[in-house]
């Protein structure tokens, strides 16, 4: 059972001038935060006893967001965390587009307790459960609960889903109680209307992938320094690629965009651009990490590469140069799907695929030259002072992200 102090609670470079709020200590994992990760995603279950149809009794819940007892379950594997978490509120800022207002958005409980264990249990030499690992532990939960929202029974959960995370049904294909949604997860992969989305800034050649938290770079080197902290990521460990890969060779010097999805967005994701698919997507095994800031952040570890996930090669239209779109991903996340084939020609604002269950992250990668990513993203993905890290932009599908440079066309 893991006992926490309220000095083990706040991790170094949590202001909100980086955009975070403290990763939570546990310097010393047993079982009981394992058994709380395990428990959450059971009571995310229908049939769970305590469920009720109530997705904040299972991975959806926010510690400090609710009445006292709410969660009192958690107290029986990790006792303080939930009177801790009404002090110490783990997290990240991001900012509204237009405005000078940053909000805070806190993690739910399976990315809280999926970050436990991957700072503080990763690493150890002991086992758990006798021969499992962290990985595997972390990757049979995932399927988990894909079982568990795959269900016909989880369909029950619509409407607590829309009511914690207050998803705009007039925006809708389908409406929340329609026959078209058979399980949870046809409901988290929903469709729009076709009006929904419309891509902005018809001379500004390139839109926002996805509903999402974005940052953008000039070059990868600056994202390395801003964002992307993982000693080992490369482009070429990204792509799953040799050095020498002619694709790895044309992308150096690049320009980067990371679109990350929080569990309550819309989790199909576009095209930036109007291109051509080459070939078929290319699945690329891995892990399934959290992909929260607060992990990419991390200089000893590289979670967007060691991953899962796909990538789709796109030939851009107006300069004839590549974008590899990769989609990561992450802690929960069932599986990836594409909507797209080889040949496929796409414009802005196109659907290319999307996620099943789980917050996840899709990153892009320009040849060089090919985009001027707009000056407020610029700005907001790369803070002026010495230390400090970028701060996502809170985006939708078609929001103009940046341009082909003057000179390139």
């Amino acid at each position: 059972m893991v006992q926490l102090n309220e000095s083990e609670l706040s991790k170094p470079g949590g202001i909100e001038g980086s955009g975070q709020v403290g990763i939570q200590g546990m310097e010393f994992l047993d079982g009981g935060i394992v058994e709380a990760l395990k428990e959450s995603v059971e009571r995310s279950n229908p049939q769970h006893a305590a469920n009720s149809n109530d997705v904040t009794q299972g991975i959806h819940g926010h510690l400090h967001h609710f009445a006292p007892g709410h969660h009192s379950w958690l107290n029986k594997f990790v006792p303080q965390l939930q009177s801790l978490a009404t002090k110490y509120h783990a997290g990240n800022y991001v900012a509204i587009r237009g405005t000078n207002e940053r909000v805070f958005e806190s993690m739910p409980i399976y990315a809280r307790l999926g970050m436990h264990i991957l700072f503080y249990g990763r690493e150890q030499v002991k086992l758990l459960e006798g021969s499992k690992r962290i990985e595997e532990l972390l990757m049979e939960q995932s399927k988990r609960e894909g079982q568990i929202y795959d269900s016909p029974e989880s369909r029950n959960h619509i409407p607590s889903f829309i009511h914690t995370y207050n998803i705009e049904t007039n925006e809708l294909l389908y409406p929340p109680d329609s026959p078209a949604y058979k399980n949870f997860n046809d409901f988290f992969y929903r469709k729009l209307k076709p009006d929904a989305r419309p891509v902005q800034n018809p001379h500004h050649e390139f839109c926002s992938a996805a509903d999402c938290r974005l940052v953008v770079y000039p070059a990868v080197h600056d994202a390395q320094t801003f964002w992307i902290k993982g000693d080992e990521f490369t482009v070429p460990a990204l792509l799953g690629l040799d050095r020498s890969d002619p694709l790895c060779q044309a992308l150096e010097g690049g320009s980067l965009a990371s679109f990350r999805l929080a569990p309550s967005d819309y989790h199909r994701f576009h095209s930036l651009a109007d291109a051509t698919v080459i070939g078929e997507p290319r699945d690329i095994p891995g892990q399934y990490y959290t992909v929260n800031p607060q992990a990419v952040n991390e200089k000893n570890l590289d979670v967007l590469s060691a991953n899962k996930r796909s990538v789709l090669l796109l030939n851009h239209d107006a300069t004839n140069k590549k974008i590899v779109f990769i989609a990561v991903g992450a802690l929960l996340v069932g599986s990836i799907q594409w909507t797209v084939s080889a040949g496929s020609k796409v414009r802005r604002g196109d659907e290319l695929g999307f996620f099943a269950y789980g917050g996840s992250t899709v990153i892009a990668i320009l040849e060089p030259g090919m985009v001027e990513w707009d000056s407020d993203l610029v700005a907001n993905s790369s803070p002026p002072k010495p230390g400090q890290l970028g701060i996502e932009t809170m985006m939708k599908v078609g929001w103009s992200i940046g341009k082909v440079p003057d000179n390139k066309k």
